[in-house]
């Protein structure tokens, strides 16, 4: 009578499990697997690069009540982009809106960062808040970003794209 299984040997056990996993491979589509790794979203800053993915990140973030630090991040970036005749008037209206102790969209600044601002508002450069959005764009990626990869916004803007 038929014994089962436990006559053949393991090794020959194992090599057909592993024929067995790689031929279910051969017989998924292709391009469904490639579509779905081009629309995941890898790092904080390809996120930043797209519309979609910052109207995203912008209604996670306001979800959470943490908003300030993506609207920080990018009057930093307009800011830098600025023409030299407006610096002025846009570093104060970031340090009004951001940065001072009273702001109503007060980042999270160590007292360094925030002392350093204040020795350079009279004098603006188009690189003075270099230091403080990469310690804003430091915080999203480490505490924001990931819980937004796990939330409803995120899957929501894959499907979209």
């Amino acid at each position: 009578m038929c014994k089962g299984l436990s006559a053949i040997p393991s090794s020959c056990l194992e090599k057909a499990k592993g024929m067995r996993v790689m031929l279910t491979h051969l017989t998924e589509k292709p391009h469904k697997h490639r579509a779905q790794e081009e629309k995941t979203v890898h790092d904080l800053e390809s996120l930043l690069n797209s519309k979609s993915g910052v109207q995203a990140f912008r209604w996670f973030l306001r979800s959470e009540f943490s908003e300030e630090n993506l609207a920080f991040w990018l009057a930093c970036q307009d800011y830098r982009s600025s023409p030299e005749s407006r610096l002025a008037e846009k570093a104060s209206s970031i340090y009004t809106q951001f940065i001072n102790p009273d702001a109503p969209q007060e980042v999270n600044l160590d007292s360094e960062t925030r002392d350093a601002l204040m020795c350079v508002m009279d004098e603006p450069a188009t690189n003075m808040f270099d230091e403080a959005q990469q310690r804003i764009y430091c915080l999203m990626a480490k505490d924001s970003f990931p819980r937004f990869l796990r939330s409803p916004y995120c899957r929501s803007t894959l499907r979209a794209l």
